[in-house]
């Protein structure tokens, strides 16, 4: 059951080589709202940099799709020539750790609303220290630490928990998806 098959890794790593090129675009998004309303912006952006760990997991439910989706979206936005570079295959391992945790945390056997949420919220919180350490965050007012956590959080929740679910249910409504996870629980169900 938690074997992956050759459909469920293209499909993963597909997944994360489009929302690789997606994130360089928000970068630019995101600058021009740093110039505009300053360091905060940077959480208010975050949950769209982890959308594709959601989505991934929500579509296929296998252990690691989180992660290796959010690595290969890296790998891209590093080979499509993001300004940050090499870099970005360190956050992405964190990112997509963060992303991965919930859905471990119920033996990878749940997928709804609130372990989606669950994930863009840890995804948030493991990207936070990270850039707190990186970014030596301890010298900002903590007034601002507390409002860039919980902007980050609810980002993490509404951006890639919430919207990463509304994508992925798109996707299926296609057809593209049929004879994967999400499509077998959906008839499960029905």
């Amino acid at each position: 059951m938690n074997q992956w098959t050759q459909r469920e890794i293209v499909v993963v790593a597909a997944i994360g080589a489009v929302f690789g090129v997606v994130y360089l675009a928000i970068v630019q998004l995101w600058l021009v709202a740093q110039g505009i309303i300053g360091p905060i912006s940077l959480d208010i952006f975050f949950g769209l940099w982890c959308v594709a760990s959601v989505i991934a997991a929500y579509i296929v439910r296998k252990p690691g799709a989180a992660f290796f989706s959010e690595v290969v979206a890296a790998i891209a936005e590093v080979a499509t020539g993001n300004p940050a570079g090499l870099i970005l295959l360190l956050t992405g391992v964190v990112q997509g750790a963060g992303a991965e945790l919930p859905f471990a945390a119920t033996r990878w056997k749940r997928y709804d609303m609130a372990v989606l949420l669950a994930s863009g919220a840890s995804a948030a919180v493991f990207s936070f220290v990270y850039t707190w350490i990186r970014f030596s965050y301890g010298t900002l007012s903590p007034t601002l630490l507390v409002a860039m956590f919980v902007v980050r959080v609810l980002s993490g929740m509404i951006l890639a928990g919430w919207l990463g679910r509304v994508i992925a249910r798109a996707l299926q409504r296609t057809g593209s998806l049929d004879g994967l996870r999400i499509d077998e629980d959906k008839r499960a169900a029905a």
